[in-house]
C-alpha cells in the first residue's frame, strides 16, 4: 500500500512542502488542469508535475483524473476521435511514470453536495448532502449552481445535456462505457497502467440522469465487461457508503484484487439519501473503517490510498473538502489501521 495525497497544482493552498511532512506520505495524486476534457495533455505539462513532486521527495504515480468527455458517454459523433485522444493521454502519462489513472463515467455532474460549510457540533464545518434540497431545484427551468458541479456549461448547454441523457437511458450508457473500455483497456495493458473507475457520487440518479457505478452488482458487471487487471476500481467509501444498501467490507473483500486506488473517508448518514462528511475514524460516522481496511488487506489489496474529503478545522480556509489539517489527520489514522491489520494477519 502507498499513501498519497491529492494536490491541485501550483494554485493549491496546500503546498508540496507541507504534504511531504505528513508521515509515510509517498506521493501526490494530481492532474494537468490547463487542458479541457477530450484534449491531449502535453508531455511538458505532465513532466512539470513529476518534477515538482520529485523535488519535494514525492512520487507522481496516480492521476486523478483524465476526464471522459460527455460525447464519449453519450456516444456522439466525435466519440471515436475523443477516445483516441484518451488513449494518447494514457501513453503520455505512462511515459512519465504514472501507474494508475482514476476517472469516472458520471453524466454531467461530478461529486455533488447541497452544502459546503455544514457546521458540526465541535465547530468544524464539512460538505453535506440533503436530497430534498437538491431535488427542489429544476435545472431545466432555472439557473443551477451546486457544490461539486463544474459550472463550465451554460444554462442552454446544461439543458441540452440533461435532455440527451434522459433519452439515452442506463443501458445505452452501459453500451457506451463498454465501447470506451474495449478501446482503452488494451492500451492501458500495453503501457502498464491500471485504470480505476470512481463510483458515482452520490450513488443514485439525480435530475433524471442515469448513474450506473453505484453498487456491488453494477461494479461486478463493470469488471466483467473487460476481464483484465488493468480494468479496475477506485474504491471510494464516501461515495459508495452514502447508500445504506452497500455493504462496504463485503465489497472490499470481493473486489480487493481489482481495486487499484482507495479513497478512504467516513460519512454520517443522517436519513435516507442525506449525509454529512465527518472525521475519518469509525466512531465519527456510519462506516466501519477498520473492517473496510481489514477486508482490503486480508484479500490482497496492494494499491494506492488517499485520505478523501476532509473537514475544515482549526480555522483553516481553502478548497472545500481539500484542506490540509483534517486530511493529514485522516492519513495518519489510516496508516495506523493498515499497520495494525498487516501486523496481525
Amino acid at each position: 500500500m502507498k499513501m498519497t495525497f491529492r494536490w491541485y497544482g501550483e494554485n493549491d493552498p496546500v503546498t508540496l512542502d507541507k504534504i511531504r511532512q505528513i508521515p509515510k506520505m509517498t506521493g501526490i495524486v494530481s492532474a494537468v488542469y490547463d487542458v479541457k476534457a477530450g484534449e491531449v495533455r502535453s508531455e511538458e505539462s505532465i513532466d512539470k508535475i513529476k518534477k515538482q513532486a520529485y523535488e519535494n521527495g514525492l512520487e507522481f504515480e496516480v492521476v486523478e483524473s483524465v476526464p471522459v468527455h460527455e460525447e464519449i458517454k453519450l456516444g456522439g459523433e466525435k466519440a471515436d476521435i475523443l477516445i483516441d485522444n484518451y488513449c494518447e493521454n494514457i501513453k503520455r502519462l505512462s511515459k512519465a511514470g504514472v501507474k494508475c489513472i482514476c476517472y469516472n463515467f458520471m453524466p454531467v455532474f461530478d461529486w455533488l453536495r447541497s452544502e459546503l460549510e455544514h457546521m458540526q457540533p465541535d465547530g468544524a464545518n464539512a460538505l453535506a448532502y440533503d436530497d430534498k434540497t437538491v431535488l427542489s431545484l429544476n435545472p431545466l427551468e432555472s439557473e443551477l449552481s451546486l457544490p461539486g458541479w463544474d459550472e463550465s456549461y451554460t444554462k442552454e448547454e446544461l439543458k441540452d445535456l440533461l435532455l440527451r441523457y434522459k433519452e439515452l437511458g442506463s443501458e445505452r450508457l452501459w453500451k457506451n462505457l463498454e465501447k470506451f473500455l474495449k478501446k482503452v483497456i488494451p492500451v492501458a495493458e500495453e503501457c502498464g497502467v491500471n485504470m480505476a473507475i470512481h463510483p458515482d457520487d452520490p450513488p443514485w440518479g439525480i435530475f433524471g440522469l442515469p448513474r450506473i457505478i453505484t453498487c456491488e452488482e453494477n461494479l461486478e458487471r463493470f469488471l466483467n465487461i473487460v476481464d483484465s487487471k488493468a480494468n479496475g476500481l477506485t474504491f471510494c467509501t464516501g461515495s459508495l457508503g452514502a447508500s445504506k444498501d452497500n455493504d462496504l467490507p463485503r465489497m472490499a473483500k470481493k473486489f480487493a484484487k481489482r481495486i487499484h486506488f482507495a479513497h478512504l473517508r467516513n460519512i454520517l448518514i443522517t436519513s435516507d439519501r442525506c449525509f454529512e462528511e465527518v472525521a475519518h475514524p469509525t466512531e465519527c460516522g456510519s462506516l466501519d473503517m477498520f473492517n473496510i481496511v481489514k477486508s482490503l488487506v486480508d484479500n490482497g489489496f496492494d494499491g494506492y490510498v488517499r485520505p478523501d474529503h476532509g473537514r475544515m478545522i482549526w480555522g483553516e480556509k481553502g478548497k472545500y473538502g481539500y484542506g490540509l489539517y483534517d486530511r493529514a489527520l485522516g492519513a495518519t489514522y489510516l496508516l495506523g489501521l493498515f499497520e495494525a491489520v498487516e501486523k496481525n494477519k
